[in-house]
Order: structure tokens, then sequence, then C-alpha cells
């Protein structure tokens, strides 16, 4: 009988109803579970596949995460996660440097990095202003993004920001902020439907509102 197999079909319906005999299993469930988007059925899916699985390959799979989450950090930059205290997009002088996208999180460069339509560089909010929520301006990065522009090459901020009342509030501080710099500033195409998240917009409807981005504009003006 092959390891995979040693997990009988009634054991199998008998653990699906969270009847644990053994705690190990119990316990590699309950952690499954505690992600996101995980439920207790797929988390005992995951765990029964790694039972079935040598003791090394469950080694490889538990040292992968652990060395991640101990040595990433975020960019001195940008703030996009990375490996090194500098990420590759920031690192890379074949980008653009005079152009950088403002996004509000790491999966939104993500999202616009598999448009491979975008050479420029990012920053990353780390969310959007919301005063409901307790978060000012002085929760974000913005302050690191005007120091960004006072080194004097960039020429173009884009605002890829979700269309929201939040995200709305941020182009409009950040804009307002930018004003006298003579940096241009530019918004993605609205009248992109895409939830009001970037991440799920798909690639080529992404990549289009970038390249037609037009320029932002304060109401007052």
């Amino acid at each position: 009988m092959r390891q995979a197999e040693f997990v009988a079909a009634d054991d199998l319906r008998y653990l699906q109803n969270m009847n644990f005999s053994s705690k190990l299993i119990e316990q590699s469930v309950e952690a499954f579970a505690s992600l996101p988007g995980i439920g207790r059925k797929t988390a005992l899916r995951l765990t029964l596949h790694l039972v079935g699985k040598s003791p090394e390959t469950a080694e490889q799979f538990s040292e992968a995460i652990v060395n991640m989450r101990r040595r990433i950090q975020h960019c001195s930059i940008c703030h996009n996660l990375s490996d090194e205290p500098i990420c590759e997009v920031c690192a890379d002088k074949r980008r653009d440097h005079s152009l950088v996208c403002v996004v509000e999180s790491i999966r939104d460069v993500m999202a616009i990095e598999d448009t491979s339509q975008y050479r420029g560089l990012y920053h990353v909010l780390g969310g959007l202003i919301n005063p409901l929520e307790g978060i000012g301006p002085g929760e974000l990065t913005i302050d690191s993004l005007l120091q960004r522009v006072t080194g004097g090459e960039i020429r173009e901020i884009i605002l890829a920001i979700s269309p929201t009342i939040e995200g709305d509030t941020t182009m409009f501080y950040i804009t307002k902020k930018l004003k006298d710099t003579g940096i241009s500033v530019s918004s993605i195409a609205r009248g992109v439907s895409f939830g009001g998240e970037l991440e799920y917009a798909d690639e080529v409807t992404l990549g289009r509102s970038i390249v037609a981005r037009v320029p932002y504009k304060l109401s007052n003006e």
C-alpha cells in the first residue's frame, strides 16, 4: 500500500466530521484554517496531502514559509516586499526611474507587473486615507513619497488607486501636496470596471488603463 493511501475512505469521512483521533492532525488543520480563504474542509485536505508526502517534503514546505517570514522586508524606497533592503524593481537600471506608480497595496504592484505594460517604479502607500477607521495621511507612506519627489529625478506620478471614496480622498490629498512641485500627476483611465480593486482587474484591461492614463486635476481648479 502506498503511503498516501493509508488514510482509508472511512477514516477520511470520519476526519471530515472533525472528530480527530490525532492531535497532530487537528493542530495542522487548525493552522491551515487560520489562513484567509481556507475553510476547515480545505485545511483538512491540505493536511492529508502532507501526510501522504515524505517527511523531507513537509520539512521543505515548512522551512520555505519560516524562511520567508524571517527574511522578508519592505523596500526602503518604495515599500514593496523585498528580499533585500532595496527591491529588484527599484534596483533595476533598465526601468524608467522618472515614472512612479502609486498604489494602495503590494498586491496592486503584482497585478500591474502581470500586465507587462509598465516599466517605471512604484510606491506602495500601505492603505488609503479613511478617517472613519482612524487612517490618516500619517499612517501611510505619503511623506516618503514626497521625499522621493525632492530628489529631482521623478517627472510623473501615476495614481493607480481604486475609484472608491477612500481612493478619491487619497488621490486628492496627494495631488494637493504635489501641486507646487511641477511634477505631472495622472490617474489610470476611469470607466474601467474592476470591482474597485486593481488586483481583480484582468491584465489586458488594467494594462490599457495605465497606458490610457489621464492628467489628474483638483476639483477646485
